[in-house]
């Protein structure tokens, strides 16, 4: 999303912008062809961090149409206290 679109669309949190997916290879998050027409793309995944930026929990799958539930998710922030 451009920085304009995301003005526009009143979000309040930033957005990354990855095209050379450098930082999806940094957290092994690159499912090679697995895009339309054999593109790589991301993997699906969901990461909460503690409030220093340490990873404390990691929900990852090899499909794009999974994600975590809110309710696993709030579970797994529960467990971290």
């Amino acid at each position: 999303m451009s920085r304009d679109l995301c003005r526009k669309a009143g979000y309040t949190y930033s957005f990354l912008s990855d095209p050379r997916a450098e930082v999806v290879r940094r957290y092994d998050l690159l499912h090679q062809g697995a895009g339309v027409n054999g593109q790589d793309i991301a993997r699906p995944a969901e990461f909460l961090l503690d409030s220093s930026g340490v990873i404390r929990w990691v929900n990852l799958t090899e499909d794009y149409r999974v994600r975590a539930r809110p309710e696993q998710i709030m579970e797994a922030a529960k467990a971290l206290r």
